[in-house]
């Protein structure tokens, strides 16, 4: 780990999350009613920094991408600045509107379905970085499969965001990749652009089997998580493939070690919001790799400060200090999937 540098820049999707929580998913020509609504941040790298400035992890964040020059952008570099994220390199553009998210809640389940407007964030590409004006000692980038420009494959090989994770690299920061569940007919070959130049891969199960070329989705079985992360890793992971999922997390590490965390254990009533609970799970997980924790202590909380985030149906309102996120792994029960 470089001691020399501290903090945490995150780069890619900065949205407008407009959360609706509904009575249920309506079927086509039906109707469905809106209990309650609010706006939000969205998109990995924002709710990344807002989860880390509200776990008040006392280390610099700075954000990286591209907004509107519109309300939407106003609000979203306004919201950083309030957090205290660095938006030097948070850029406005008149050549699209700020990116926005409709995100359809279900009160009795938590689940959630997003209509999304690409916008701005399509646009973003190589020359939106420059990792000389910062002395961060992670760069997280997401997410993948939602950057057009970014996505882009290039006539030598590989992608943008290849380039970019490699720049950020010999710039002398780790790097963090975060992919969306979403279908692209590329989806394998942009991510496996990108395992190269990646030091820690921090994906849902979903994600983890379209890469690997397995089907995980519902899959509980650890046994056959571990043999996507660890097939993740022979695609070149530099250090780790961290894989989420409802019933906790597996990690392989590049000693083709395996490490498996259960999730906690949560009484229905708990949970209000499933909104940006993968977003809260990797921001753990960034300030453990950060802090230089062990694994197992930077899965424990990474469960934590997910099952924070599900207090609130917005992706970042729910969590909370660190300190007080870790208190809810000795309040619940953590399922054992050993």
């Amino acid at each position: 780990m470089n001691t020399q540098r501290k903090g945490i820049l995150a780069g890619g999707n900065f949205i407008m999350d407009h959360v609706k929580i509904i009575d249920g998913y309506p079927e086509e020509n039906m109707l469905a009613t809106i209990l309650r609504e609010t706006s939000s941040n969205g998109g990995g790298p924002y709710n990344v920094l807002k989860d880390l400035a509200a776990m008040q992890v006392g280390y610099p964040l700075e954000a990286a991408g591209l907004v509107g020059t519109d309300a939407n952008g106003d609000w979203i570099l306004n919201d950083c600045r309030a957090a205290g994220i660095d938006t030097t390199q948070l850029h406005q553009t008149d050549r699209a509107p700020t990116s926005y998210t409709d995100a359809m809640t279900v009160a009795s389940t938590g689940r959630r379905t997003f209509f999304h407007q690409r916008g701005a964030n399509a646009l973003l590409g190589e020359g939106d970085f420059d990792f000389s004006k910062t002395s961060a000692r992670i760069f997280h980038l997401g997410y993948l499969m939602l950057l057009d420009e970014m996505d882009r494959e290039v006539v030598e090989g590989g992608t943008i965001a290849a380039r970019v994770l490699a720049a950020a690299q010999r710039a002398g920061l780790q790097t963090s990749v975060d992919i969306v569940s979403t279908e692209n007919p590329r989806f394998r070959e942009i991510a496996e652009a990108a395992l190269p130049h990646t030091d820690h891969l921090i994906i849902n199960e979903i994600e983890a089997g379209k890469v690997a070329g397995m089907d995980l989705r519902g899959v509980t079985d650890v046994r056959v998580i571990s043999r996507a992360a660890l097939a993740l890793m022979d695609r070149g992971v530099r250090q780790q493939v961290i894989i989420h999922f409802e019933r906790g997390a597996v990690v392989a590490g590049k000693d083709a070690s395996v490490v498996v965390q259960g999730s906690l254990e949560l009484p229905q009533d708990f949970i209000v919001g499933a909104t940006g609970a993968g977003d809260a799970f990797a921001a753990g997980c960034l300030h453990g790799i950060h802090e230089g924790w062990s694994t197992e202590s930077t899965l424990e909380l990474a469960v934590c400060t997910a099952a924070s985030c599900l207090r609130d149906a917005t992706p970042s309102n729910g969590l909370q200090r660190v300190a007080e996120c870790l208190e809810y792994a000795a309040r619940y029960p953590l399922r054992n999937l050993r």
